[in-house]
């Protein structure tokens, strides 16, 4: 198993552009979200919301501030967009994160009400979370980080590229997205946006700093 998973993550990388004429599979993509709606958050409270756009005159109106995907997005089998869920949804006395607790979580009364107090001095205290709406969103975008991840390793297991892309402009995007699909950019904020394929050309040799340079022990 461990041989099998550093193989994986060897031969997962940031692919540049795909090869247009393979598609992946509905059941193999099925299977990437369902490792995106599995993974853990803070709190458990799942701060995101995957769009996945296929729609060719849609992606086409976006192309223009994702300077990131340029090659990606056009020859890519897939398309995802990650949002993070803003204080609309994320503040602790909110309508969502009560049904949350109630309806999701499906916790008693008391523990709710417990579960909620450490939660509210988590964000007034512990995280400052609550001075400006930046700090929310930063702290719930790094959480969509964690599916991000998890998607992309995903993907290897089963022989699919993947690209994250962050190189975009995020109010021209998020102002695509309010116009095409109704996303309300005071709800929530473009975290980063995803693409899956295979790959058309093989990668160069994979860079990285050495354990030693990356670990410190302290014992």
């Amino acid at each position: 198993m461990r041989s099998e998973f550093k193989e994986m993550m060897e031969f997962r990388h940031a692919c540049k552009e795909y090869d247009d004429k393979k598609k992946i599979s509905d059941e193999d993509f099925d299977f990437i979200l369902e490792v995106a709606r599995l993974s853990p958050s803070s709190f458990g409270l799942e701060p995101w919301r995957f769009l996945v756009i296929q729609n060719a005159e849609l992606k086409a109106k976006l192309l223009p501030y994702l300077w990131g995907g340029q090659r990606q997005i056009p020859s890519a089998s897939h398309f995802i967009i990650a949002l993070s869920k803003k204080s609309y949804f994320m503040k602790y006395d909110s309508e969502y994160v009560d049904n949350f607790l109630r309806n999701i979580q499906q916790l008693p009364d008391e523990i709710v009400a417990r579960k909620g107090q450490f939660y509210k001095v988590f964000q007034q205290s512990d995280f400052d979370l609550l001075t400006n709406e930046r700090a929310m969103t930063d702290w719930a975008a790094k959480q969509t980080y964690i599916p991000l991840a998890n998607m992309m390793t995903a993907a290897a297991s089963i022989g699919i590229d993947s690209c994250p892309i962050e190189g975009f402009d995020q109010k021209k995007t998020e102002a695509v997205l309010a116009a095409e699909m109704d996303i309300d950019p005071l709800k929530y904020s473009m975290a980063y946006a995803l693409t899956f394929g295979y790959r058309k050309n093989e990668p160069g040799v994979k860079t990285r700093q050495t354990k030693d340079e990356v670990v410190s022990w302290y014992c």
